[in-house]
C-alpha cells in the first residue's frame, strides 16, 4: 500500500505575496512572521507555498532567475519590492524555501511546494507583443519559442500560455518540479493545474488529455524517486476543475491518474474565483476507492456581485461557512484555502471554523444559489468559462405556457434537529422589479404566501431615494420546512408590469440560517423582526 498524507483539516495556499509586504530589504524574520501569522493556532494542518510561476526563486541550474529578464529593472513598484526582497535574501545567503519548511515543521505544519503549471498573469498579451513585453515573470525561453504557446487556439486572454502538447514544454515544466523538489525537504508537491486552466488547443484538449497525464506521471515518478532516496514519501497533490466533466474538457484524465496512482490529494476548485458548486460527492466517489483525499477549494472571492443586505465582509463569511459545511456533508476530507491573503486576525475566525463540521455546526450561514459568472470583455475575459458551469443565477423570469419557472436547488448541511436555529429566512433578489410585477415562489413544491418586499439600497450612494431598481422578496421559514438536505425553489413569473420591456431578473436565491441573536434579529419571524 502506498503511504497516504495525514489529515490536514485545512490546507492553506500562500501565493508568495508576503515577499512584497515589507520595504526592501525584507528580513527573514519579518518574512516568516508574515507567512505564518495567519496560520498559527488555527485548524490549518498544511501550508502549500507557491514557489513561483516561470522563473526560479533560488539559485537554479534548470531555470532562469526571477528578475534577470530585464536586468532587474521592473515594470512597477510592487514587482520591484517583491522580486528584490527575494533576490536580496538569496544574496545574503538566506534561503526562504528552507526557512519556510523549518518554521512550518516547528509549528506542526506540513509544507508542500506548490508549482503553478501554466500560470498566465501576462494581462492578455499576445504573441506579437513578446518582443516588447516588459513583465518580471517573462522568460527568454518564452520569447525564443512563440511556437510553444497556445496563441489563438485558446481563450484570447491566455494566448501566452504554454501548449502542453509540445514535448519540450512538458520537459521544461518537469525540470521546474524536479529541481524544487530535489533541492528542499518538502513534505509534498502540488501540481496546480488550475492556475491557469488553459493547457491545450481548445478544440483538441479532450483528445490530447494523455499529454497532461504524461506530465503528471513523470512528476509522480520524480516524487517517488526522491521519496525512496530520502526514506520517506514525497506526496503529490493536484488542483483540478470543480466538475468532473469540465476536468475532461480541459484535459485532466482523473480516472487514469487514480488508476495509475499518480496523485495523493485531489483539490477540485475554480480557475477564477470560488467554485461553490464543486461536485464533492462525485470526486469522493471516484477518489475514495483509491485512498486519495479530496480537499475542495476556496479562492479569494465568492462568485457574483455583492448585493447585501449584510455588509460585504460579513456576507462573505456567512456564505463561506455554508459552502464549507456542504463540502464536509458531501464527503470532503478537508478544505483548501487559496488566495486567502491574511494577516494575523482577518481570516482567523474562518480558519478556526471551516476545518471541521463540528466547529461549523452552530455558526450563522447563508446557503446561496451558484452564480454563473462570465466575462467576455475587459480584464480576465474568458477566465471563468470553465467555472460554475451549473450556475443557476442570474436568470431572466419569463412567462411560461404551463405556469412553471426556473428551479434552484439549495443544499443545506445543517442538522436542525440537533441544533435548532433561532430563525430561518428564504430571500430572493430581483433586478428591475416594480410594483405590479407578480411573482410566485414554491419551496419544495408548496407555494409560499405573503412575502415581505424591501428595496435593495446597496447601490444608492447618496441614500436619498425611496425607490430602487432591485428588491428583496423575503419569507420566514420554520425548521420543520427546512430539514438538512436538498431543497427545491421554483420562481414563477405570473405577470410582468405591462409598461416594462426589460426582463425581471432573479439574481440571488438565499437561505439564511441564524443561530446568533444578532443575525436572527434582522430576519423575519424572529423576536427581533423589523
Amino acid at each position: 500500500m502506498r503511504p497516504t498524507p495525514p489529515p490536514y483539516r485545512i490546507i492553506y495556499n500562500w501565493d508568495g505575496a508576503p515577499h512584497g509586504y515589507d520595504e526592501v530589504p525584507q528580513s527573514m524574520e519579518s518574512f516568516l512572521e508574515r507567512v505564518f501569522a495567519p496560520l498559527e493556532q488555527t485548524q490549518v494542518g498544511a501550508l502549500f507555498w507557491c514557489v513561483g510561476e516561470h522563473a526560479a526563486r533560488w539559485p537554479s541550474e534548470a531555470l532562469e532567475q526571477l528578475g534577470d529578464i530585464h536586468g532587474r529593472r521592473y515594470e512597477g513598484a510592487y514587482s520591484l519590492t517583491h522580486t528584490e526582497n527575494i533576490r536580496l535574501l538569496l544574496e545574503r545567503g538566506e534561503d526562504p524555501q528552507a526557512a519556510l519548511i523549518e518554521r512550518g515543521r516547528s509549528l506542526g505544519l506540513q509544507v508542500y511546494a506548490s508549482v503553478r503549471m501554466n500560470d498566465n498573469h501576462f494581462n492578455g498579451a499576445q504573441i506579437a507583443d513578446l518582443p516588447t513585453l516588459h513583465h518580471t515573470e517573462l522568460t527568454e525561453l518564452r520569447r525564443r519559442h512563440p511556437e510553444w504557446l497556445l496563441g489563438s487556439r485558446t481563450s484570447e486572454w491566455f494566448a501566452l500560455s504554454w501548449d502542453m502538447s509540445v514535448p519540450e514544454v512538458r520537459r521544461h515544466r518537469l525540470d521546474h518540479v524536479r529541481e524544487v523538489c530535489e533541492r528542499y525537504d518538502w513534505d509534498g508537491v502540488e501540481l496546480d493545474w488550475q492556475r491557469h486552466a488553459f493547457h491545450l488547443p481548445e478544440d483538441d484538449a479532450f483528445r490530447l488529455r494523455y499529454v497532461i497525464t504524461d506530465l503528471q506521471r513523470a512528476a509522480r515518478r520524480c516524487a517517488d524517486e526522491i521519496g525512496r532516496k530520502r526514506g520517506r514519501p514525497l506526496f503529490v497533490a493536484a488542483r483540478v476543475a470543480g466538475n468532473l466533466h469540465v476536468c475532461e474538457q480541459i484535459g485532466y484524465d482523473l480516472p487514469a491518474w487514480l488508476e495509475e496512482g499518480l496523485v495523493d490529494i485531489v483539490i477540485p476548485a475554480g480557475n477564477g474565483g470560488t467554485d461553490d458548486d464543486v461536485d464533492v460527492a462525485g470526486f469522493t466517489d471516484l477518489c475514495r476507492p483509491h485512498g486519495v483525499a479530496v480537499y475542495p477549494g476556496f479562492d479569494g472571492g465568492l462568485p457574483g456581485p455583492w448585493v447585501g443586505p449584510e455588509p460585504e465582509a460579513e456576507k462573505d463569511r456567512l456564505r463561506t461557512r455554508a459552502i464549507a459545511a456542504r463540502h464536509w456533508h458531501h464527503g470532503a476530507d478537508g478544505i483548501y484555502a487559496f488566495n486567502w491573503h491574511a494577516g494575523r486576525e482577518n481570516r482567523r475566525e474562518l480558519l478556526n471554523q471551516v476545518g471541521s463540521p463540528e466547529s461549523l455546526a452552530v455558526t450563522d450561514k447563508v446557503h446561496a444559489a451558484t452564480h454563473r459568472v462570465l466575462r467576455h470583455e475587459g480584464e480576465w475575459r474568458g477566465a471563468y468559462d470553465n467555472d460554475r458551469v451549473r450556475g443557476t443565477v442570474p436568470v431572466a423570469l419569463k412567462e411560461t405556457i404551463t405556469g412553471g419557472g426556473p428551479v434552484i436547488y439549495l443544499d443545506v448541511a445543517d442538522d436542525f434537529e440537533t441544533h435548532p436555529p433561532r430563525a430561518l429566512e428564504l430571500r430572493l433578489h430581483l433586478q428591475d422589479w416594480v410594483r405590479g410585477d407578480e411573482v410566485a415562489v414554491r419551496w419544495d413544491g408548496a407555494e409560499l404566501a405573503e412575502p415581505t418586499l424591501t428595496y435593495d439600497t446597496t447601490g444608492d450612494r447618496h441614500g436619498l431615494s425611496g425607490v430602487h431598481a432591485a428588491a428583496w422578496v423575503r419569507f420566514p421559514l420554520t425548521a420543520g420546512q427546512v430539514k438538512g438536505g436538498r431543497h427545491r425553489v421554483e420562481v414563477i413569473l405570473r405577470q410582468r408590469h405591462p409598461q416594462l420591456a426589460s426582463d425581471l431578473v432573479l439574481t440571488d436565491v438565499e437561505l439564511v440560517v441564524a443561530y446568533s441573536e444578532a443575525l436572527a434579529g434582522t430576519l423575519l419571524g424572529s423576536s427581533g423582526s423589523p
